[in-house]
């Protein structure tokens, strides 16, 4: 199996430049889109062997746990000309979770914390797409937990773009945004010794993306 990843050779689609919508940025001058992204505009899907949707939360205030969800399906639109048209939707295995800790994963799809029983699904569906900065993108979403659905932001870096020697068209994406678990019913805890609670309340979302373009999609 060839693998790629980040560190593989990167480039842009050399296309002619077509006029683009401007995007107002977070700040200050509107940020106008790489004409060079256009050719990417497409319907894609996350190719899980080349990525990963995780999180890391502090545990026992001195050290981080990180674990990933194995299982999801995916459905991408990206607009190279105008950024606002792209939108995902992802949606996740709760019982897929794993940290490395066979017995850490238990705990974590049972009542305690995810009840993947009741809830089997965790999903994400973008509402809005702002291009912020040279090659970042701000996603606004819906994130649904246990049933409960909140707005999250997520901020996206662009990567790169490359043809991998199997012919295949791949895009890259890093995104990250932190959640408080409690607003999704994720409330269980402990309290140590010295003060101060066993697990966080802030959870870090990890999003490395690489994904592939649907056939016909261009």
């Amino acid at each position: 199996m060839n693998l790629f990843s980040r560190n593989s050779l990167l480039r842009r689609p050399e296309t002619p430049p077509e006029e683009s919508a401007s995007v107002p940025a977070a700040a200050g001058n509107p940020v106008l889109p790489d004409p060079g992204l256009a050719a990417l505009t497409g319907e894609w899907m996350i190719d899980p062997a080349h990525s990963r949707i995780g999180f890391s939360v502090r545990h026992a205030m001195v050290t981080t746990v990180r674990g990933a969800f194995l299982e999801y399906e995916s459905r991408l639109y990206f607009d190279g000309r105008n950024p606002a048209r792209s939108r995902a939707e992802i949606s996740m295995s709760t019982a897929s979770v794993d940290t490395g800790v066979e017995q850490r994963d238990a705990h974590l799809v049972g009542r305690d914390f995810l009840n993947a029983a009741k809830h089997p699904r965790i999903s994400f569906a973008s509402t809005a797409v702002q291009l912020i900065g040279k090659d970042v993108y701000r996603m606004t979403g819906d994130l649904a937990i246990r049933g409960i659905t909140h707005p999250v932001v997520l901020d996206l870096t662009y990567i790169g773009y490359v043809t991998d020697p199997f012919g295949y068209e791949r895009v890259g994406f890093d995104g990250t945004t932190t959640i408080n678990r409690s607003d999704w019913g994720l409330t269980y805890n402990a309290r140590l010794a010295e003060g101060g609670a066993m697990v966080s309340e802030r959870l870090r979302l990890q999003f490395d993306i690489a994904a592939i373009r649907t056939p016909g999609s261009v």
